[in-house]
Formats: structure tokens, sequence, C-alpha cells
């Protein structure tokens, strides 16, 4: 399923749609996107829209910020969530945080992975992967996510999205 935004605005709604949505067993995410194609705010905007009151930064050059406070929707449950940057991981540096990308999978988590093509192939079979883009040829906010399910679980949840992308005018 892939959906426009033409804004901010937009992005932040797509966002909440998707933190109001999220599987009663957590989520892992897998984000991929050049810079600036808005993977962090993404993130920002579903974290604030998850009860994290916390300042959400780009975890770049610490790899992983960790945050308290995210209520699951579907079971009312705190989680943890996790939020990591492999972009600046070498092959080496991988090696070193492969413990805890498999351990942030588990159920009752929610993580995030940015620059997930880095991950050589150490990320859960089932994920959501989402794929952040935007039109060179386009100066402005337009940005494009393209949510790709792996595992049942994802499928039932980007059905979810796109139900309520489409009655919020989305799609």
């Amino acid at each position: 399923m892939k959906i426009k935004t033409n804004d901010i605005k937009d992005t932040e709604k797509l966002a909440k749609i998707f933190a109001k949505n999220l599987p009663e067993t957590g989520a892992f995410v897998s984000l991929f996107g050049d810079i600036g194609a808005g993977k962090t705010a993404f993130v920002r905007f579903v974290l604030n829209n998850s009860g994290v009151s916390e300042k959400i930064t780009s975890p770049s050059f610490v790899i992983l910020n960790e945050y308290k406070g995210a209520i699951n929707p579907s079971s009312g449950a705190k989680m943890p969530v996790y939020h990591f940057d492999l972009y600046r991981l070498e092959n080496e540096g991988l090696e070193t945080i492969k413990e805890e990308l498999r351990e942030y999978s588990k159920a009752g988590v929610l993580t995030f992975v940015e620059w997930a093509d880095f991950g050589s192939g150490e990320l859960p079979y089932d994920r959501l992967n989402i794929k952040v883009y935007y039109d060179e040829a386009e100066f402005n906010d337009t940005r494009y996510y393209e949510f790709i399910p792996e595992g049942k679980i994802y499928e039932d949840f980007v059905t979810k999205l796109q139900t309520e992308a489409k009655k919020e005018g989305l799609l």
C-alpha cells in the first residue's frame, strides 16, 4: 500500500492512524529512505501519538534511543520503544548490535529501525517495512510512504491502516 502525503500535517495524520492501530503485540518497523525523506519525522509523530512525552530525536549518532510511556491502544499496556539508526554502522558495528535487534523484535515492544537496508539480514522475518521517499522534481513537502508487510500480523495491520487512511482522505 502506498500513501502520498502532501504536507507535514498529512504526515502527522498518517502517523496518528499508525499509532492508533498498532497491533496488540507491538511492532517491528524497518524504515528505508534517503536522508531527509521523513523517516525520523514519521517516527516522532507516531511516538507523540502513542503517549511518549520525551523529546524524540534522530538516533544517527548514538545508534539507539529508548523511550518510555508509549501506550499500546489495542491492549492499553505500556510498551518500551526502541529507535535504531543503522546508517553509521559498518559490518563490524552491526555485529555488536545483532543480539539487540533480535531482542527488540519480541512481543510487547515497539521498535523502529531507520536505514534498515544496512541490517544485513539481521532483521526479523515478521516486520513492517516502510519505504519513505519524495520526488526530487517536486520542491515541496510531498512524501510517499509505502507499507510492505512481512507476516500475517503486519498484513492485517496494513489492511487497518488502509481502511483508516481512506476514511481520513489520504487514499
